[in-house]
């Protein structure tokens, strides 16, 4: 396949393209600063406000073929909630009429809380400390994006509470619209494992449109 990651250069974004290209996948590295050494990896300058600018990325040219798929892993420092709610929308629209299948990479506070059915992550202490709910909000806003667009082919892999640049283990447990927590009561998954998720959903689609993973932590048995 060929991969475009739109948010090439974030923590997120950067394993996803390493994963993809160590699969044998082509890979669009899509950033207002893109790099990349691989030659399996194009990089190219683009900025997620620019409907034009992605359309001409996912759509390719005669030297740059189209995508096969996109993986929207963007996200602003303070939250933005405008900006990702209509970066999100901007790829599902261009997607949706190119016929490209859309993975994005969420939070965890879209999620139900362990705690309780009727309680979001989002509103949950336990996992949301004050000074992170609007990060939470903004992403329950983009899940409401992808959910109320027609005709978009999209899923949104929410992280864990917990997501950190660590080991690539290439194991993971899989959920779906509840949050995830470990034998120790953890809920976290490494930025590497996490790129693994999203790349065997792009390889291999489930029928789930919001799914969630977490640190495999089952010890084998001596």
């Amino acid at each position: 396949m060929t991969i475009a990651v739109l948010g090439a250069t974030g923590m997120v974004g950067r394993r996803v393209i390493t994963e993809a290209s160590a699969r044998g996948h082509r890979g669009l590295a899509l950033s207002r600063k893109p790099e990349s050494e691989d030659p399996q990896v194009t990089p190219m300058a683009v900025d997620a406000n620019d409907p034009c600018a992605v359309r001409e990325a996912l759509a390719g040219s005669a030297s740059n073929g189209a995508a096969d798929a996109v993986v929207l892993t963007v996200r602003t420092v303070p939250v933005d909630q405008e900006f990702l709610v209509d970066a999100t929308r901007t790829v599902l629209d261009i997607a949706a009429q190119l016929g490209i299948r859309v993975l994005v990479i969420g939070g965890a506070g879209a999620l139900r809380s362990p705690g309780g059915r009727d309680l979001l992550v989002a509103d949950d202490p336990a996992y949301v400390p004050a000074e992170l709910k609007a990060v939470a909000t903004a992403g329950i806003a983009q899940l409401r994006t992808c959910q109320a667009h027609a005709g978009a082919n999209w899923v949104y892999l929410s992280p864990p509470a917990l997501l950190e640049p660590g080991e690539r283990t290439g194991r993971y447990r899989r959920g779906t619209d509840t949050l995830l927590t470990g034998a120790d009561g953890r809920s976290w998954i490494s930025a590497e494992d996490l790129a693994v998720a999203a790349v065997d959903e792009l390889e291999t689609p489930g029928p789930e449109h919001l799914v969630t993973v977490v640190h495999y932590d089952e010890r084998p048995s001596a």
